[in-house]
């Protein structure tokens, strides 16, 4: 045979077809991205300072104690030529078998080529060897600042998740197989993915999670019945409809985090608290906060405070014809809210008959994950970017808490829709994920400077409307939840601020799971449990240790212990009065406006 007899492999219709449209996307992609509007490089990474002193660290090391370097890098290059020499003597029996030891396991590694096929599995093994050496490099680093060595730790972290063979078709099995079977289909749908999202943000890569087409607030996400009582320019305030003939006397205020929206209470019928609430007889008011863009940069806590939680008080009051009302703040709302107990205890305003915290900080003493956040390179660079826009925008937030679990919220993601070309899940939970809120820009840094950062409040130093706030001053009964597995507010942290506290009714309960999932946790479900103790004066492992577990949500708990506090049944109350006609149904028109890039 010649070798103008060699057949040659003809190109599929389909598969040229497919090149064809690649062609035309990385047009599109190439426009999209030079529409990114530039922010600033401080929020890109930290300062390189931090990697200055890391490496003024390690040479001091290799000056003072070389034989503990070489050690290391020797036991590196050992497991390199190691594993590669048995790569050959696999490869040279002629077999695609598998090594006797694939090496560890790890979710990202699922399919069962990264341990069979010899290619992979060489590929695998060195990025895990790679990547345990700079986690020990980091480690094994002395005379660097604990603070600093815990943001090194943390960026070296994201390195080697960044590097992961996974994130790299050519080093992907799973989406080299797609591509096979699809005619290279899955990677055009890949690329229409990742344009789409680039167009969506002006170039800006927020790898979207959820499915947006599949919901719409009102329709089949956020229903619970109810109007809205009261606007503002700060806030929408909505009564929801009665669904008993008799409620308790003392209304519920329920404060929602501001950096996304209030409907992760009402996601579904069958997991919303809200709903949930209403059913076991409360009035419930729920605040749905305005997502504010440039022209609200001057607006600080003290609007939050003045023209949120005091005016929302007043207004369900007056709704009602009560003296009271028993409040709910989740998050940073908690947050919020201690510092308005504070404030009224100080104005002698007893409105507040009790205060219930989810996930709530009030002592930021221990930064915990977001130490690398929270620290002046980066806090300088969110204040610049302020000084310009007016606002924290919410994208990056959004990237900052995603970061914290990058694996799950950015690489699995980004795989599975630009390389997959697989249409994100239509999960109601990440579609709330990703409607977030912008913040104001005097709010987001009186937060993170003076309260995260200094700790003013948990100090007795916070000065805001004319009065110094001290958590002290909290001495309301409270009801603290916290979660357990919780990255964003570590339930220790959610613990200390609750001993800190100057009330001396405290119940502190932890809930299984997350900071979502947690809270989120209907008695249906019945999936995870929760944590009590009476004893709030122990440490917090202590506390944990000598607790008693239930099976199953914390919602009724946490509802006897409500009930105690919100008097005599009477007639259920229809939403608003004369003075407080109905302005649109729930959930009202502000949870729809969305926050872009």
């Amino acid at each position: 045979m010649t070798t103008t007899d060699v057949a040659t492999p003809e190109m599929s219709a389909e598969l040229e077809a497919n090149l064809q449209k690649i062609e035309a996307l990385t047009q599109r992609l190439m426009s999209a991205i030079s529409s990114k509007k530039q922010i600033n490089p401080a929020l890109h990474g930290p300062d390189s300072a931090l990697y200055g002193k890391a490496m003024q660290a390690y040479w001091q090391e290799w000056l003072q104690n070389p034989a503990k370097i070489i050690e290391h890098q020797i036991e590196f290059w050992g497991k390199s030529v190691t594993h590669y020499v048995e790569a050959q003597q696999a490869l040279a029996k002629g077999k695609l078998q598998p090594p006797e030891n694939p090496g560890p396991q790890d979710r990202r590694f699922k399919n069962p080529l990264w341990d069979e096929h010899p290619y992979f599995n060489f590929i695998k093994q060195q990025y895990l060897i790679n990547a345990d050496a700079i986690r020990s490099s980091v480690e094994k680093i002395e005379d660097l600042d604990a603070t600093e060595k815990k943001r090194l730790r943390y960026f070296a972290q994201q390195i080697v998740d960044m590097f992961a063979p996974t994130n790299f078709l050519a080093t992907n099995p799973d989406a080299l197989q797609k591509a096979l079977e699809t005619e290279g289909e899955s990677l055009v749908k890949g690329l229409e993915n990742l344009v789409a999202d680039l167009e969506a943000n002006n170039g800006e890569l927020v790898v979207r999670l959820a499915d947006e087409s599949a919901f719409e607030i009102g329709t089949n996400i956020a229903t619970a019945e109810g109007d809205v009582v009261y606007r503002n320019d700060m806030m929408e305030v909505i009564q929801y409809k009665p669904t008993t003939e008799k409620v308790r006397e003392t209304p519920i205020v329920l404060f929602p985090p501001w950096i996304n929206k209030f409907y992760i209470l009402d996601l579904k019928p069958e997991n919303s608290f809200i709903r949930w609430v209403v059913d076991q007889g409360y009035t419930l008011f729920v605040v749905s906060w305005i997502n504010p863009d440039e022209s609200y940069s001057d607006v600080g806590l003290e609007s939050y405070i003045e023209d949120g939680y005091l005016r929302a008080i007043e207004e369900v009051k007056s709704i009602c014809d009560v003296e009271k009302v028993n409040a709910i703040g989740y998050c940073i709302a908690g947050t919020t809210l201690n510092l308005t107990l504070s404030l009224m205890k100080q104005k002698g305003d007893k409105s507040i008959k009790s205060a219930t915290f989810f996930t709530t900080l009030t002592d930021f003493s221990d930064q915990g994950e977001f130490t690398p956040f929270l620290q002046d390179d980066f806090i300088d660079g969110i204040e610049a970017e302020i000084g310009e826009t007016g606002i924290l925008k919410s994208f990056i937030m959004a990237r900052t808490f995603s970061y914290l679990r990058s694996n799950d919220l950015v690489y699995g993601p980004a795989i599975k829709s630009y390389m997959m070309g697989e249409t994100p899940p239509a999960f109601d939970l990440l579609y709330w994920n990703g409607d977030g809120a912008n913040l104001p820009g005097k709010m987001a840094i009186q937060y993170l400077r003076r309260l995260c950062q200094d700790n003013q409040f948990a100090e007795g130093g916070f000065d805001l409307m004319g009065h110094t706030l001290d958590l002290k001053d909290v001495d309301v009964p409270i009801c603290a939840i916290a979660c357990e597995t919780d990255h964003i507010a570590a339930w220790k942290d959610c613990y200390r601020g609750v001993q800190k506290a100057g009330s001396n009714s405290k119940q502190f309960i932890l809930s299984e799971s997350g900071h979502i999932a947690g809270i989120v946790n209907p008695p249906t479900k019945k999936k995870y449990g929760h944590y009590t103790n009476d004893d709030t004066s122990l440490a917090a492992d202590d506390w944990l240790s000598s607790a008693d577990y239930t099976e199953g949500s914390w919602w009724p708990r946490w509802e006897s212990w409500i009930a105690k506090r919100s008097g005599k049944w009477v007639k259920a109350r229809e939403t608003g009065d004369k003075s407080h006609p109905s302005l649109g149904p729930a959930p009202g028109t502000y949870v729809s406006v969305k926050a872009s890039a």
